[in-house]
């Protein structure tokens, strides 16, 4: 009898490895680079205007990769005004990671860093419970909606945290994307699917009608990322059973799926609309989408 489906997530370790090789053989981190390189510059134009003291807001800052650029981009429009960098993030081991970027950084003179390690909602709990609403001067969250339990409550939560000028930057896949639908087609079968399930399958497309039925007035920029999937059509292979773990959410996912589901989502991953073959490998369309939330 194969061994139960589980979530990836009950596996931090596991899950931190698969992540690391998604961020390896994607271009996800180049793509918003690009982003933050000739985008960012215009949304935090106005955040510290006139202020001595910026305050930036990173929820699930991960290993503070994308972090650091943000903060580069805030310190060229402020030169010399102090920013204090606060991190929400659940996981010891990027707290870690992040930590060590710091200490190999140069030009953070200015930065106060202070990580919290807690999810989103232990974040909002803890500020409500201390009676604390501190206000932020930048907020963002990327690619961390997929863990929380109730997105609206979660984005009116942090939106009310907004100071005049302020901005909050969201990055999810985008409605592009076929890392939702390949999930989705696992999910579909229902109980093979992980009971635990800690993942919310969220786009760009369905979070853009929750800002837009919660009346928050936003902007949307899409940012075409693909990722190397070729290892996951080789029987065996550790890379591409680690990335196929990444891809369904899934501990293990080779070895407890139903051969049935597993052969209907390598059959997904292969579809002309989800991925192409160029070069010799197999590219997976892993598309983006910024969304930036006025206050």
């Amino acid at each position: 009898m194969a061994s139960p489906m589980r979530s990836l997530l009950v596996d931090p370790a596991r899950y931190v490895q698969a992540f690391r090789l998604f961020l390896e053989r994607s271009t996800e981190h180049q793509c918003m680079k690009e982003f933050m390189d000739k985008q960012l510059p215009d949304v935090i134009a106005r955040i510290g205007n006139g202020k001595s003291t910026i305050n930036v807001l990173s929820v699930g800052g991960g290993a503070g990769e994308m972090d650091l650029l943000i903060l580069s981009k805030i310190q060229a429009r402020y030169p010399g005004v102090t920013i204090n960098n606060e991190v929400v993030e659940p996981s010891a081991d990027q707290i870690s990671k992040y930590k060590e970027h710091v200490a190999k950084a140069s030009n953070l003179e200015n930065i106060k860093f202070t990580w919290h390690k807690e999810t989103a909602y232990e974040y909002e709990s803890r500020m409500n419970a201390e009676k604390k609403s501190k206000k932020w001067d930048f907020i963002h969250m990327i690619q961390m909606l997929y863990y929380v339990r109730d997105i609206p409550a979660t984005i009116r939560y942090f939106h009310s945290l907004l100071e005049s000028q302020a901005k909050l930057l969201v990055i999810l896949v985008s409605g592009e994307s076929c890392f939702i639908s390949a999930v989705q087609l696992g999910k579909s079968h229902g109980s093979s699917f992980p009971l635990e399930d800690l993942c919310t399958y969220i786009s760009s497309a369905s979070f853009s009608r929750i800002l837009d039925s919660a009346g928050l007035k936003y902007q949307l920029y899409e940012l075409p990322s693909y990722m190397d999937i070729t290892s996951c059509f080789i029987e065996g292979n550790k890379d591409g059973e680690l990335l196929l773990d990444f891809l369904t959410e899934t501990l293990e996912f080779s070895k407890t799926a139903p051969p049935e589901l597993k052969r209907q989502i390598i059959e997904e991953l292969r579809k002309p609309g989800c991925s192409e073959n160029r070069d010799g490998k197999v590219l997976f369309h892993n598309n983006l989408s910024v969304i930036v939330i006025e206050p």
